[in-house]
């Protein structure tokens, strides 16, 4: 079903990954050097950047994509995915003799996932790409970004939207140890916990050391900061040093492959609306507890009524 986004909906461009995820099933993840037999295997369209796009999409938002895919059949599939839920792709190039990315994930019966990407054709999207789509990047609400293409790529996006006053908000996934300082010169960092504690050297076990995460966070750079905690909600810091706890949503978890990617989105869709952090920060934790419940990335990203209904 294609999305069509109503006038005057949040706009937003993302620069990011798409990649082909072989989804394989099983009891539980191996241990090193352990060979188990798996229940299923499937191929879902995914890819943090493109996840992000399904995901702000089926939120109501008028969405467009840069990114490279490949020039094998996996890039037809997922070029077509994106098609069918509206999101322009005038930004997206196929890089010829070249592999799409791919995505190999494992996940067990608990929803726990553990995954290797290669990389692929989101390795060539280079700040020359980004440049082609400076106009469609400076008449957007919001920038999404993440780290699946390369760290130029994404610093040139950055520019582009600073100089342009377009809200920045980056998803610091997957997580590098050698971040460069201006990536967190952002208006909105939203981490995972163990991603927080790589950028800030701060092991967070509480949600104490989570909010000296965050602190730390905007001391570096960034803005405004959501960390994320799992089945622990998140912690949230805003530009004036307000701060608070966001509880979770108690909801079964099925497969936490793209939560992430569905909340950075459903966070750059409401503060496009105009909501405080605090209110984007809780819509992106229904938007994550929904995704979480659903097999798949893309297929799970949820609709605005999906997220409205845990809401309420």
């Amino acid at each position: 079903m294609t999305n069509s986004a109503p006038q005057n909906s949040p706009r937003i461009v993302v620069v990011g990954s798409i990649n082909m995820d072989l989804v394989v099933r099983s009891a539980r993840l191996p241990a090193p050097g352990e060979t188990l037999i798996g229940n299923s295997l499937s191929e879902i369209p995914g890819g943090k950047g493109a996840n992000q796009a399904v995901g702000a999409a089926r939120l109501g938002a008028d969405v467009s994509l840069i990114g490279r895919l490949g020039d094998d059949g996996f890039g037809d599939t997922l070029r077509r995915a994106l098609v069918v839920e509206g999101i322009q792709l005038d930004g997206v190039e196929r890089t010829r003799k070249c592999c799409s990315g791919v995505a190999i994930i494992g996940v067990e019966d608990s929803g726990q996932n553990c995954i290797t990407v290669v990389p692929g054709a989101n390795g060539r999207l280079m700040p020359a790409d980004v440049q082609k789509q400076a106009q469609a990047i400076a008449r957007v609400d919001v920038l999404l970004l993440q780290l699946e293409v390369p760290i130029p790529t994404v610093l040139a996006a950055m520019e582009l939207a600073r100089t342009n006053d377009v809200v920045t908000i980056l998803d610091p996934a997957p997580a590098i140890r050698d971040y460069p300082p201006e990536l967190l010169n952002v208006d909105v960092v939203c981490p995972n916990e163990s991603e927080a504690a790589l950028l800030t050297g701060i092991e967070i076990t509480t949600t104490e050391s989570a909010h000296r995460a965050a602190e730390k966070l905007q001391q570096l750079g960034a803005r405004q900061v959501v960390i994320t905690l799992g089945d622990k909600g998140a912690v949230f810091r805003d530009a004036s040093g307000h701060t608070g706890h966001l509880t979770p949503f108690p909801v079964t978890a099925v497969d936490t492959t793209a939560a992430g990617d569905a909340f950075a989105a459903a966070l750059g869709i409401r503060l496009a609306e105009g909501g405080s952090l605090q209110d984007a920060g809780r819509f992106a934790c229904a938007a994550g507890a929904v995704a979480a419940t659903r097999k798949g990335a893309q297929p799970g990203m949820p609709s605005r009524e999906d997220v409205n209904e845990l809401l309420n």
